[in-house]
């Protein structure tokens, strides 16, 4: 039921760019490739000679919380390689281009988001596509690792406050994900981001 109220609600696929108000629905940008390589146009799922999907779409939306300060709104998506995710920094052969809006609805007072106060936030942006990552939904929760497939993206993210322009003020991982990732929290827990916790999320991957 859930996957149809997703299907539903993202209808179409756009580039969410920096703006003062944030979409209720997920949206994400044209399957437009950027890697670390070269840049190429893509009309539409790619697959590999055993039919397993080369790149993967995503859109969401979702607050996330429950670390002891914040709530980050967040909404946005995009497209991604996953047989290129790599967790050395910095590495820019990952083939990944997502981006999307955020907002702190609430300040956020410790992690890689400590400062953001309540209402700011104007948009975020991916750095590198992570193979995995450690994660935890609430301070006391036990650590768990997302890994990288066609139903879990897990994306080293730079966000933005208004008047960044085009210098970050926080680095943050995110992690979007088509089932549950903490199965012992109430609800389905689909959007994770650093240092603020896990939101059962609006998510679409295809």
């Amino acid at each position: 039921m859930k996957q149809h109220i997703a299907r539903a609600l993202i209808v179409a696929i756009s580039l969410v760019a920096a703006c003062s108000d944030y979409s209720k629905s997920p949206t994400y940008p044209s399957p437009s490739t950027t890697t670390g390589r070269d840049t190429t146009t893509t009309s539409g799922p790619q697959y590999d000679r055993e039919g397993t999907p080369r790149r993967v779409a995503f859109g969401f939306n979702g607050i996330a919380k429950g670390f002891p300060t914040g709530a980050v709104f967040l909404t946005g998506g995009g497209s991604y390689d996953p047989a290129t995710a790599s967790n050395v920094p910095n590495d820019l052969t990952t083939d990944v281009i997502s981006t999307g809006g955020f907002r702190c609805t609430d300040g956020v007072e410790q992690g890689p988001l400590k400062d953001c106060a309540k209402d700011e936030g104007v948009r975020w942006d991916t750095a590198q596509l992570l193979e995995s990552a450690p994660f935890k939904c609430t301070a006391s929760d036990a650590v768990k690792t997302a890994v990288t497939g066609t139903d879990r993206v897990v994306l080293q993210s730079d966000f933005y406050r208004a008047g960044d322009g085009n210098e970050e003020t926080f680095h943050a991982q995110i992690i979007v994900s088509k089932t549950d990732l903490a199965p012992n929290i109430p609800g389905d827990q689909t959007l994770w981001v650093q240092g603020v916790g896990c939101a059962e999320a609006v998510v679409n991957f295809n």
